[in-house]
């Protein structure tokens, strides 16, 4: 079996459980297919199931191991209960990827209300902390794991067009340093990545909003375009993977070149 990418797998992940947030769609849905292609073993979260759904039964198709949970980031109770959920189907969790996201509507800093940043800090701080410490706590009463952490690019500079998403991508990183911090002695290894600009449904979002960022973006990038959603999970699954066993702590860029 081959992955998405047209490259034989080579059991990176094999026998590990995996778990995804924002696996519905973009660099979640590869990162779905690919740790499976992998070995992995893979429970898929996101708010509807339906999309999951489809990539669990074409995942299965091909002879591997997926399951479906439902996740509101912005609930706390709902996180916890989907980390429940991993450990009811397989009774252990080796792997994180915390990858589910959402944007703000592209703005200056001086246009950006209170409901931007009250929802920044539940979805793209909180949520990760909750997912952290319920997912650290499960892989630690099994000989650790390993968590990786979807940030971005505008996480490590200015951001003026997405001030309140990019201060809580910064934020991220800072608590992924302290996690790896934290729990290293218990075996589990925290990191994160920062992708630069990458072909999903949120970049074409933001270019229906403000035309021409993806033609500035390609312009800024030394590999002149953006990412496939697989080749950022390509970097979240080494990660994961016990050929990263030394790394932690790590905030990698995965921008092609864009942040040099």
């Amino acid at each position: 079996m081959t992955n998405d990418i047209g490259i034989a797998p080579i059991g990176l992940l094999s026998g590990k459980v995996v778990f995804i947030t924002g696996a519905s769609r973009g660099i979640g849905a590869a990162a779905a297919r690919l740790f499976a292609a992998e070995g992995a073993a893979v429970v898929l979260a996101a708010r509807g199931t339906d999309a999951l759904e489809r990539i669990v039964e074409e995942i299965r198709a091909g002879g591997g191991a997926a399951d479906a949970v439902t996740l509101d980031l912005a609930d706390p109770a709902s996180i916890r209960a989907a980390v429940d959920r991993v450990e009811e189907l397989h009774g252990r969790l080796d792997g994180a990827f915390n990858n589910a996201a959402t944007v703000q509507v592209p703005g200056p800093l001086d246009t950006t209300g209170d409901k931007d940043i009250d929802e920044q800090f539940a979805v793209n701080f909180r949520a990760h902390w909750t997912a952290m410490t319920a997912e650290a706590a499960l892989m630690g009463r099994n000989g650790g794991g390993a968590i990786v952490n979807t940030s971005s690019i505008g996480s490590r500079r200015a951001n003026p067009a997405l001030p309140a998403y990019g201060a809580m991508k910064r934020a991220l990183n800072s608590l992924t340093e302290t996690a790896a911090a934290t729990w290293g002695r218990q075996g589990i290894r925290v990191n994160g990545i920062t992708p630069g600009g990458t072909a999903t449904e949120m970049m074409e979002a933001w270019e229906a909003v403000s035309p021409g960022i993806i033609e500035a973006n390609n312009a800024a990038t030394p590999l002149g375009r953006m990412a496939e959603p697989r080749e950022v999970a390509e970097a979240a699954a080494w990660l994961l993977s016990d050929r990263a066993s030394y790394v932690t702590g790590a905030i990698v860029p995965v921008d092609g070149g864009a942040g040099a």
